[in-house]
């Protein structure tokens, strides 16, 4: 499903996201990952400030939504800082630049995931929402 929103719209693509699992959010740089990720922890009631995890990897919110940026290392970085395993916790996980290689963990771990790709259109953004 393609959603066509602009900041105020992105509700929308929010709302169609699981409560829990993995999602994963492709996309070029500055097409939005965190912005996103911002937009779906207002959207689920938390206050705190969230910001991109480049350097420390992974983010926790309220022990309920797990923010990961892994642009530097892919998914080494999650494999090294054995948080990979955290993507089997309850809670809700974002991983910015999840790849084919994570994919391919996740389905080798039967982890169902949703991913997001989204793509830059003058003062929108589309997201493409596909569940596997």
């Amino acid at each position: 499903m393609k959603i066509t929103a602009n900041l105020d719209e992105i509700y929308k693509v929010v709302e169609l996201l699981p409560e829990q699992g993995v999602v994963i959010l492709q996309g070029n740089l500055a097409s939005g990952k965190t912005t996103f990720v911002k937009a779906l922890a207002k959207f689920h009631g938390i206050t705190e400030d969230v910001t991109s995890p480049t350097f420390s990897v992974m983010q926790s919110y309220e022990d309920r939504i797990f923010h990961y940026d892994i642009y530097q290392n892919g998914i080494d970085a999650l494999l090294a800082n054995g948080l990979f395993e955290n993507l089997l916790e309850d809670g809700l996980h974002l991983v910015e630049w999840g790849d084919e290689r994570l994919e391919n963990l996740l389905k080798k771990y039967e982890l169902k995931y949703t991913k997001i790709i989204i793509k830059t259109i003058e003062n929108a953004r589309e997201y493409e929402v596909v569940c596997a």
